[in-house]
């Protein structure tokens, strides 16, 4: 019998109910006009896989992968095509009521196609017959293959993006670090000088006290080296004086040692990489002042910053990060002042956010700078005073903290930036 034969034979009624006029021949004969019209390869298979109906595309489909075979010898499914459906396909479908996979499909004229094929239970507790559909998906498929291409592309992009974005930030620090270098070894020579002083004066003052103790087995050094200075009346008439002396410049000389200790401290964390990622609770202030201990040589001469903290509680940041926001807005205040100006530093809590604002009353920014501030590159300072990264990553910095940053400014009166900044990190 040829397939083309087979319409008809063990075919359930195609409706239950017909309209008016119209008979269930009638409705059949439409039913299969339309089926065969279809795009799809359409089939009817019993529980063995035995071909009870196919339409016109599945004629053409089984012809295409078996050119030198006569209809008699493609009745079975597997006959088209070893594979087409698996004997788990058809478990699936009597165990769920359906089934839907891919199958790629080789023949002598259909090459490297991949069709869709769902496979449906038709007959009463998921038994035979069953409807199939064979739709040929092969655009589709090599759309979604150079989708996942595409995808995987953007993925590699993406890292190398973000590897270029954390280099950039390592670098726009280190830069910031090599601009301030001068000044943060001004601010470590000032009490370093002053201590080497204080060891200097206290030699003779210490010689004295020694000797008052008559310490036997240095006293003739003591006595030598104190005898070009001092005659030995003067020294027994100001034993109180230099006890006192002594004990101010040991005490200014630790006051030194422990500024030079909290600058060195305040560089290594603000500079530390092997924790740039560590996401912990904080003290914003905390970095606010260590931040300010780094950059305050470049400021001191030039304004007076003006700090008005809020009761602020600790919140989940990457603090290394926030302290380079911290120095890029302060080194931008203070450059934009030419002499005797203002910083303002203010901090408060609101509701689940804390804000920061850092502002200043020098030049300002002009109207038709200010869209594009954060933009990567761009700098209104002249030429070798700027990379013109500091605001953007500082941008990329407050967007990584679920944060938003503001500015106002008014040419020739100010800048104000503003940090809003989640307690804690959203889940």
């Amino acid at each position: 019998m040829k397939l083309h034969q087979q319409i008809g034979v063990d075919m359930p009624d195609p409706v239950a109910v017909t309209a008016p006029g119209m008979d269930s021949a009638a409705v059949s004969e439409y039913l299969t006009q339309y089926m065969n019209a279809a795009q799809d390869a359409l089939l009817l298979l019993d529980d063995a896989g035995c071909i009870q109906y196919c339409n016109l595309q599945a004629r053409l489909l089984a012809h295409s992968l078996n050119p030198d075979k006569n209809q008699d010898e493609l009745l079975h499914l597997r006959d088209w095509q070893p594979g087409l459906l698996s004997d788990s396909a058809m478990h699936t479908c009597r165990e769920s009521g359906s089934w839907i996979g891919a199958v790629r499909i080789a023949g002598a004229v259909l090459r490297n196609r991949i069709a869709q094929v769902h496979l449906v239970a038709l007959g009463p507790q998921r038994t035979q017959p069953f409807a199939m559909c064979i739709r040929d998906i092969t655009l589709e498929y090599a759309r979604e293959q150079e989708l996942h291409e595409r995808n995987a592309e953007l993925e590699i992009a993406y890292t190398k993006l973000k590897s270029a974005q954390e280099m950039a930030f390592h670098t726009e620090k280190l830069a910031s670090i090599g601009q301030l270098a001068a000044g943060v070894a001004h601010e470590i020579n000032n009490p370093i000088a002053y201590v080497k002083s204080n060891l200097n004066m206290l030699r003779l003052p210490l010689a004295q006290l020694l000797r008052q103790a008559r310490i036997p087995e240095c006293e003739d050094d003591l006595r030598q080296a104190v005898s070009d200075e001092l005659n030995e009346d003067a020294m027994n008439a100001c034993d109180e004086a230099l006890a006192i002396d002594v004990r101010d410049l040991i005490t200014e000389s630790l006051e030194g040692v422990d500024r030079v200790c909290r600058i060195v401290s305040d560089l290594k964390d603000f500079s530390h990489q092997d924790q740039a990622e560590n996401w912990t609770m904080a003290d914003v202030h905390a970095g606010l002042d260590s931040t300010l201990n780094i950059v305050w040589n470049e400021i001191k001469y030039k304004a007076h910053v003006v700090k008005s903290y809020g009761d602020l509680p600790l919140i989940e940041c990457i603090p290394s990060q926030l302290n380079q926001v911290f120095m890029n807005l302060l080194v931008n205040a203070s450059q934009a002042i030419d002499n005797n100006g203002i910083i303002t530093i203010t901090s408060e809590c609101s509701g689940d956010q804390v804000r920061i604002s850092i502002g200043d009353n020098g030049k300002g920014i002009p109207a038709e700078a200010l869209p594009r501030i954060f933009d990567p590159f761009f700098t209104t300072k002249d030429v070798g005073h700027g990379t013109g990264l500091g605001l953007a990553i500082s941008y990329g910095v407050i967007a990584k903290h679920h944060g938003v940053i503001e500015v106002t400014s008014v040419p020739g009166e100010g800048t104000l930036f503003m940090l809003k900044l989640p307690i804690a990190q959203p889940r």
